[in-house]
């Protein structure tokens, strides 16, 4: 199974140099932990994320699988979560961190 983690709206780490990459649909993706593979995340790829999701606009959080203690698996690319994740956790590797601005 395929993991990556991803935090919704959060400032990238201080120590961390962020990347913007342009995406679909006017969503706004930040590497927030680059990391190198062999192998991305494809369309069909069972994937399993930790997520913080929080509002642009004050920073409160409406949801997060960190609470939960469990992070979020499905599959990538099938719609079986909102677009902006379908679409824009795609070409990741283990380990990498991005944070994704999606608008309503």
């Amino acid at each position: 199974m395929r993991t990556s983690f991803v935090s919704l709206v959060l400032p990238a780490l201080a120590a961390l140099t962020a990347t913007a990459v342009a995406a679909s649909d006017s969503v706004i993706v930040e590497i927030t932990h680059p990391v190198e593979c062999a192998r991305k995340t494809q369309r069909g790829d069972k994937i399993s994320v930790h997520y913080r999701g929080t509002l642009e606009s004050d920073g409160s959080q409406f949801d997060a699988s960190y609470d939960r203690g469990q992070p979020l698996s499905f599959t990538v690319g099938n719609g079986q979560v909102i677009k902006g994740w379908d679409e824009n956790l795609l070409d990741m590797c283990v380990g990498e961190k991005r944070t994704l601005t999606i608008p309503p």
